[in-house]
């Protein structure tokens, strides 16, 4: 199977992703879908979207040789996708600039997202800001504690933040807010989803927008060497930054792709978010993934220091590299997070972002599995400037 062929016409990665809303979400999602077919062959939409990213975000971004963390290791060369050098401080631009373009070619005048971290939250506001766009940001009162910085920055651009005090106060009743907003306001609200999770066609939608980050990476690997990396490494939560460098590749059969999932305390403790080494098939958000459940389909709770991991579902395309056996995925607790986090800092001085820090933290790992003739490339999702409070607790 090609990229191409992914998702299917009905909104399938193999046996995951498909449709599971109200009746009510139907129409509007068949509205995006034909908004974004169109949109993808659209050459002015294609140019303004192309132009804002280089104005606005800040593409391309780099790719670093990370020579001293190569040397500490001792393993294969190790190169950092520079997505922390975006605007905003993270890889969630490139998507909430594709999703507000969509908006206004539907003539939507009021977004709404939900966030975790902060970060799509942030890149959400920062777009309808520069789009003249009303924006309100749903957030687990949880996370609205721990990531106190990003509230300020989202109310600061104008954009009303609304705390969800249901559940686990987290991402996963964050969408659940988002969602039910949509459903009663769908005639003027344009629900920009953060990540490749929901149903169809967002996993598509989201994928396509993050797909930059792989594009730019293949381009760029041409100035350090003539092949293509050996492994490609990237924090999974719902998993939109990991699917934006993995996709490009896809069909290039010799790169591995590890997707590194949030281990917390421990798979066994079930104090972790790790959904793909640890779950199991079901619906939820709309989707037919992989989820943290018990025996009668009920979600668990989750647990991660990121607030951007700490979900209890992935996105359908990484359940479906899963089975395929196109990519691998390993967790990594909060200590090794931890430890990458002062490890990236240490060697190259650059202060990764708690979720970024996951896929630091399995290189010491990965690099005694490899040869310092192999070459890695690892998704810097974002910088760690949210997560000073929290880590100066930590560490």
């Amino acid at each position: 199977m090609k990229l191409k062929d992914l998702p299917n016409k009905r909104g399938y990665f193999g046996a995951y992703g498909g449709r599971f809303v109200p009746e009510t979400l139907v129409e509007p999602l068949n509205e995006l879908e034909k908004a974004f077919a169109k949109a993808r062959t659209d050459l002015s939409f294609q140019k303004e979207f192309r132009e804002l990213l280089r104005r606005f975000a800040g593409r391309p971004t780099s790719l670093l040789f990370a020579k001293n963390l190569t040397k500490r290791l001792k393993g294969p060369r190790i190169f950092l996708k520079r997505e922390d050098l975006c605007h905003t401080g993270a890889h969630k631009v490139n998507n909430t600039i594709g999703q507000c373009l969509l908006a206004k070619t539907l003539g939507k005048t009021r977004i709404i997202a939900e966030t975790g971290a902060g970060q799509h939250g942030v890149a959400t506001a920062t777009t309808c800001a520069l789009m003249g766009l009303r924006c309100e940001v749903y957030m687990g009162a949880e996370d609205m504690e721990r990531q106190a910085l990003n509230v300020f920055r989202m109310r600061s651009m104008g954009a009303r933040v609304i705390p969800v005090n249901t559940g686990s106060c987290t991402l996963k009743d964050a969408i659940n807010e988002a969602l039910r907003d949509w459903v009663a306001n769908v005639k003027n609200t344009f629900y920009v989803l953060g990540s490749v999770v929901g149903p169809h066609p967002y996993p598509w939608v989201v994928r396509e927008f993050q797909s930059v980050i792989g594009q730019e990476v293949i381009l760029q690997m041409r100035e350090f060497q003539a092949t293509n990396p050996d492994a490609l490494v990237a924090c999974v939560g719902g998993g939109s930054n990991s699917i934006g460098l993995f996709a490009p590749f896809y069909d290039k059969k010799k790169v591995k792709f590890i997707g590194v999932e949030a281990g917390g305390s421990g798979i066994k403790t079930q104090k972790h978010a790790a959904t793909l080494c640890a779950g199991s098939p079901g619906v939820l958000h709309g989707s037919y993934t992989y989820l943290l459940q018990d025996t009668h389909g009920q979600i668990l709770g989750t647990h991660s220091v990121s607030a951007g991991l700490d979900y209890p579902a992935v996105g359908p395309e990484h359940a479906f590299y899963k089975d395929s056996g196109r990519a691998e995925y390993v967790s990594v607790t909060d200590k090794q997070a931890l430890e990458g986090f002062c490890l990236l800092n240490e060697t190259e001085g650059l202060s990764p972002a708690l979720e970024s820090a996951h896929a630091i933290g399995y290189l010491p790992y990965l690099a005694r599995k490899m040869k310092p003739s192999q070459s890695v490339v690892v998704c810097l999702s974002g910088r760690g400037d949210k997560d000073m409070v929290q880590l100066q607790e930590l560490l």
